[in-house]
């Protein structure tokens, strides 16, 4: 995958991220979204329900400073960690990373069993994100700092967080291309 630099790069590539769910996913029935190739593995539901709450806590920041009620924290304020942090976290993030990351409870999937709508219901998702990030543009996003609603020593730009939203969606999709090209796949 290529580097994300620009606020254009980032729509075009989350639009071509939802795109992408609905044609390559959007086909398998319940059994295949669901299928695991081992204990402890992730089905294709479950990375899209992964996407589907990080997404969720990480543009709901977006709406405080959509409103202009964002404030600066001093972490966030600090001249240098939030550009090497934000630089940082979209490398670990991008699917060309292979080291694996286990992913915190507030947003590790559920058991298998996932509802088959699931594509449909990220494809969805993946609209509203979208929405949030157009709502955002013409604020100053390399300016507007924000906290990590994952680990609170972690803060980047806004713009930052854009790339990481679309990093790790292509991270999770490479894991449940993976588990599709798994021996034992239902056909």
């Amino acid at each position: 995958m290529n580097a994300i630099q620009t606020f254009p790069q980032i729509l075009t590539e989350a639009d071509a991220i939802a795109r992408f769910a609905q044609s390559r996913f959007g086909q398998l029935n319940a059994a295949q979204l669901n299928w695991k190739p081992g204990a402890g593995q992730w089905s294709v539901a479950q990375c899209l329900q992964h996407l589907i709450a990080t997404n969720l806590e990480m543009v709901s920041i977006f709406d405080a400073a959509i409103k202009g009620t964002k404030r600066t924290s001093f972490l966030e304020r600090l001249p240098v960690l939030p550009g090497l942090w934000g630089k940082m976290m979209v490398k670990f993030l991008a699917p060309e990373n292979k080291q694996k990351y286990k992913a915190i409870p507030k947003v590790t999937p559920a058991g298998s069993g996932l509802d088959p709508q699931i594509v449909g219901q990220f494809v969805a998702h993946q609209q509203e994100v979208i929405g949030k990030m157009n709502s955002i543009q013409n604020l100053q996003l390399e300016k507007i700092r924000m906290t990590s609603p994952f680990a609170s020593f972690i803060t980047y730009s806004l713009l930052d967080a854009c790339r990481i939203i679309v990093v790790h969606e292509r991270r999770h999709f490479a894991q449940a291309e993976r588990v599709m090209a798994t021996s034992g796949f239902p056909t």
